[in-house]
């Protein structure tokens, strides 16, 4: 299931970049990609939005929309931990400020009145995770610019084969992000450049968590279509969601996969 809907302000475009997501999805052969828009808020529909989650084995949040009910977060929470995969793009992380279990699945957010009573920042310092208390707002980034994203862990499924450090295309470079942290692997990172509004800090870009059973897969790349179509982007996507899914990674790198220093797109 890819769930959709309802942006919480005119940033994130999702009926332009859910087509790709689906498209990238399917081209494996792998997926059979159910789209499932939530109703508005406005429509008062939400009370009785009940998506089947059982029916699949992920569910792809490219959502950054106002709360749920109680009665839809149970639903949800249940259908993880039971083993259900999850994954967050991109503005998923924004989403859902006071939803504990939320906030447990996808370990770091930002924006939507987070502080530190979110939970510590997170970001790598000397080659090692580390979480930092100082108080402050969570969520920032810069101009949307390409930059270079460094692997953490290469013997991760998602990660395995993949090069070390590879360019991604104009993105938002998302930092300053706060949460629990638990049960949180950063398979990737980027450096925040302070030129570019940045925090100076190897931000975590790319993680997987579990809650109870269930595996999740958190990218916080994919800010709009130029950045969705970047190889880079579209094989760490595709990686995350059948990982997510079965717990394994069954997709080869392909050669025209990013290098330290040349974006690589779709053609």
């Amino acid at each position: 299931m890819l769930l959709d809907g309802e942006s919480a302000g005119p940033y994130h475009d999702w009926r332009a970049t859910t087509p790709l997501l689906k498209r990238d999805l399917e081209e494996t052969g792998l997926f059979h990609v159910d789209v499932v828009t939530a109703p508005s808020s406005k429509s008062g529909d939400l009370a009785s939005f009940h998506p089947r989650f059982a029916d699949y084995k992920a569910i792809v949040f490219n959502y950054d929309a106002p709360d749920w009910p109680a009665a839809l977060k149970d639903e949800f929470e249940k259908y993880v931990r039971n083993g259900g995969g999850m994954v967050s793009v991109h503005a998923a992380d924004n989403a859902f400020p006071g939803w504990k279990a939320w906030n447990e699945m996808i370990g770091i957010g930002g924006w939507r009145n987070r502080t530190e009573t979110a939970g510590p920042l997170w970001y790598f310092r000397d080659g090692k995770l580390v979480s930092d208390d100082t108080p402050g707002h969570a969520g920032s980034h810069g101009a949307r610019l390409p930059f270079q994203v460094t692997t953490r862990d290469p013997d991760h499924p998602i990660m395995k084969g993949l090069p070390p450090v590879w360019m991604h295309a104009g993105d938002e470079l998302y930092a300053t992000l706060r949460g629990p942290g638990a049960n949180m692997t950063v398979l990737a990172t980027a450096h925040s450049e302070l030129s570019n509004h940045g925090t100076g800090r190897d931000e975590p870009i790319l993680m997987v968590l579990s809650y109870g059973k269930g595996r999740i897969f958190h990218t916080t790349l994919g800010h709009d279509v130029p950045a969705i179509e970047c190889i880079g982007f579209i094989v760490t996507f595709r990686r995350g969601v059948e990982w997510a899914a079965t717990g394994k990674v069954t997709q080869k790198v392909p050669a025209n996969f990013p290098t330290a220093d040349k974006v690589s797109t779709r053609e």
